[in-house]
């Protein structure tokens, strides 16, 4: 049976105190005074309330196992989500994302366009949870002057609608688990992108580590789109050309998560990526396609010429040869 979801009230403070206690006593140093640094947690319902925001607490057997709350940001369209803490036996039930995907609809239904949210650098399981769910790291990590001597990610996404943004380092190793599982879902539907299935996760993480360290570099633009929430899609602007190329970058790995297909999200990224190839001072473009691809038409719409066609460039997931169309585009 699922956990009971409700609103959240002043008189579940010991509750939430007990809940929020157990959690950090998992990470060495984590010190909760509550009237010394939180007293806000002995009537939080009423604290988030007056910020405009709401909390929502979880009950198994009389008991609160889970809690979230959400509040607007002075930021524009930002909400942030705030005290999202689930008790070590409901963990892998489905509680938490059930109380991250109430607190961002609610946000969402409120107009949000943007979810923000920090968490301690020591939460690491928390950093995979939110990765997992489109979440990128952003900004600077906060330093606050508590016992606890916490330092703060700060992480975020877009909520609405198809948004394409570029990822500086941070974000871009905060995607890798992510993006990987974008790429082994292609390289399953057949799309090998230099892959043949299977792709294990292991190779497909370090296949985005290795674009972190060149986003890092300078050598690399990785762009990543979300469609309400999700992050879908990503491409890639390689900068790193020989020296008597400076005016050159190849457009390469473009990705849409298979579940994502059909909704503009290619058409997107290849847009997006050309804006940043002329902010970058890049005026022709090059990359290809496998003959016969889906990604060949959508080039093909966008203006982009055909250079030529090498026979059996690569195989095909089957293990055949497959021919590979060659593009140039000035930007």
């Amino acid at each position: 049976m699922n956990a009971a979801l409700r609103l959240g009230q002043d008189a579940d403070a010991d509750a939430f105190i007990t809940l929020i206690g157990g959690c950090w006593s998992e990470y060495p140093g984590c010190v909760l005074d509550v009237d010394g640094e939180l007293p806000e947690l002995r009537a939080l319902a009423s604290y988030f309330a007056e910020a405009g925001g709401t909390l929502w607490a979880c009950e198994r057997d009389g008991r609160v196992v889970g809690m979230v709350a959400t509040r607007p940001l002075r930021e524009d369209g930002a909400w942030e989500i705030c005290r999202m803490y689930v008790a070590a036996a409901e963990r892998g039930t489905g509680l938490a994302q059930r109380l991250l995907e109430t607190a961002e609809r609610h946000a969402a239904d409120a107009g949000a366009q943007r979810i923000v949210l920090w968490t301690d650098t020591r939460f690491d399981r928390a950093h995979r949870f939110y990765e997992k769910r489109g979440y990128v790291r952003q900004g600077s990590i906060r330093i606050l002057d508590d016992a606890s001597k916490s330092l703060e990610f700060r992480y975020a996404k877009p909520i609405r609608g198809l948004v394409v943004e570029a990822l500086d380092a941070a974000a871009a190793a905060s995607a890798e688990r992510r993006l990987a599982e974008i790429l082994i879902a292609c390289v399953e539907g057949g799309d090998t992108l230099a892959f043949l299935p299977p792709l294990p996760l292991e190779r497909a993480i370090a296949t985005w580590k290795r674009v972190s360290a060149e986003v890092a570099a300078g050598t690399c633009v990785l762009l990543a789109a979300w469609l309400d929430g999700a992050l879908v899609g990503t491409v890639q602007l390689d900068m790193g050309t020989p020296q008597n190329q400076p005016h050159r970058a190849e457009v390469a790995r473009l990705l849409v998560d298979p579940a994502a297909r059909r909704q503009g999200v290619g058409r997107a990224l290849m847009l997006r990526v050309e804006q940043a190839a002329r902010a970058h001072g890049r005026k022709l473009l090059t990359l290809h396609a496998r003959k016969g691809d889906a990604a060949e038409a959508l080039y093909r719409a966008l203006g982009w010429t055909e250079a030529g066609i090498i026979p059996g460039f690569a195989l095909n997931a089957d293990r055949t040869l497959a021919d590979a169309v060659f593009f140039w585009k000035p930007v």
